[in-house]
């Protein structure tokens, strides 16, 4: 029995498939998300009635015999219809049905040149069955999908919504995602051209809906990437040990509970241990009290600094990595992401490795402590010395404290600065939004609004990682 990866965050690392003994990498939906202590109000989904029914037919086998479609104020959801005990199989869906690139036309397919991603390919598989409407065989299922004006992606975010987050690493991640959709439907339209009859009138904006359907709730096995009809209705909980997962052997997907449920219970699982910034970015949602956060710290090295090639050299020769804009270009950024909690415990206590009461934690980032020593280095005799120490030990870079003191200190007053910088840059970003209750504020862009102070106001929390 295989997990089924998800998908998420292509455009920065595709991620493999995982065995059961392996750290779990699985993934988060689009849907809203709650915590399993929150008890949910509901009713039926009185426009899936026929939908499991069809699924089932479509089949040939039951899907789920436990399981209801339902509405909640967290969007479309599954709620158990009977009991389940812990390890009762609650659904299973076969390969068969799941919406996967294999369905995207032969003469179509011979079009699209090698560099097309599997996400783009399917997402050309959603258009068509959407253009189709009630012709499709899968319209029950391509109906329930969400609508362009449901989804809160960042990539669907207006550049005023935007601002409200230019303080986040996910403003810059915003505009490298949409940069990556407009390549792919650039390569694409082709294809389109060819075939009027089916693709009139698609547009950008078409594409980029489909597509974050697809990179959003697509699941991954062994034979690519699909879309999992009914499993696309479970809903979130960061602490459940529930997960989708993929059986070769029976050409199916499914999901064993976790934990009991009595009839009326939403039913959860867990898509991934995600910060609020890959969950806004990738999915369109955040949580007020994400344990999974996290913060990214990017530090510079000055393009006045007369050692700024050879400490870039060093670096990079060092397993720190420099990081690429979206155009290509070598950029001196180093990118450091630590656990939520860490920001204020830091600025205290940066002399030492910093863990939580329970003796958990990986403290301060190594690569964070050398990045600050290597750019306060004002000879090129110290970087060579770091190189040399590198070599001699595991090949990291500046795992112990500067020979120089003086300079060890200027290291850690450059965290300091840094960090206590970027709290007061996020502090006043959270103001300019002003309070959560607005009458002045409402609809789509007060969620997103609420979602802005989430994100931002997570990077400052504190005791909880």
């Amino acid at each position: 029995m295989l997990l089924g990866a998800r998908i998420t965050n292509l455009w920065r690392l595709r991620r493999p498939l995982l065995g059961m003994s392996q750290t779990q990498r699985s993934w988060i939906k689009l849907h809203f998300s709650c915590l399993s202590e929150v008890k949910v109000s509901h009713s039926l989904d009185d426009e899936c009635d026929d939908f499991l029914p069809w699924l089932q037919r479509k089949a040939g086998v039951e899907i789920s015999s436990v399981l209801s479609i339902g509405k909640s104020a967290y969007g479309r959801t599954l709620f158990a219809s009977d009991i389940i005990q812990a390890g009762d199989c609650i659904l299973s869906v076969p390969y068969n049905v799941q919406l996967s690139p294999d369905y995207l036309h032969p003469d179509i397919n011979t079009l699209l040149n090698s560099e097309i991603s599997y996400v783009a390919k399917l997402a050309i598989v959603v258009l068509v069955e959407q253009r189709l409407g009630q012709d499709s065989d899968w319209a029950p299922y391509i109906s329930c999908l969400p609508q362009l004006d449901e989804m809160h992606n960042t990539i669907f975010w207006s550049e005023d919504e935007l601002e409200m987050i230019h303080q986040s690493s996910v403003y810059k991640e915003t505009i490298n995602q949409k940069s990556l959709i407009e390549k792919e439907f650039l390569a694409v339209r082709p294809a389109f051209e060819r075939f009027p009859e089916v693709f009139e009138r698609i547009t950008y904006k078409d594409f980029m809906h489909a597509y974050a359907l697809v990179s959003s709730r697509a699941w991954g096995s062994t034979k690519g990437e699909s879309l999992i009809p009914f499993a696309d209705f479970l809903n979130h909980d960061g602490t459940s040990e529930a997960v989708v997962m993929s059986d070769e052997d029976k050409q199916l997907s499914e999901v064993i509970a976790d934990r009991d449920y009595s009839p009326g219970e939403q039913v959860l699982i867990r898509y991934g241990k995600f910060s609020n910034a890959t969950l806004l970015l990738d999915f369109g949602f955040t949580l007020p009290d994400n344990i999974h956060d996290q913060v990214h710290i990017q530090l510079n090295i000055p393009h006045h600094d007369p050692l700024r090639e050879m400490k870039l050299e060093v670096l990079q020769r060092h397993h720190r990595p420099i990081g690429k804009d979206i155009h290509g270009i070598n950029s001196s950024v180093g990118s450091f992401t630590i656990k939520i909690g860490f920001l204020t415990l830091m600025i205290a206590l940066l002399h030492r490795e910093v863990k939580s009461a329970s003796g958990k934690g990986k403290g301060i980032p190594q690569s964070l402590r050398a990045f600050a020593r290597v750019l306060c280095c004002t000879s090129s005799q110290e970087l060579r010395d770091l190189a040399v120490e590198a070599e001699q030990t595991d090949g990291r870079l500046a795992r112990r404290s500067l020979k120089n003191i003086n300079r060890e200190i200027e290291a850690h007053r450059f965290l300091i600065s840094q960090i206590s910088q970027l709290i007061e840059d996020y502090h006043t970003s959270i103001e300019s939004l002003g309070p959560l209750s607005s009458p002045f504020v409402s609809g789509k862009l007060a969620l997103r609004r609420k979602m802005a102070l989430d994100l931002l106001n997570a990077k400052l929390a504190s005791n909880q990682y």
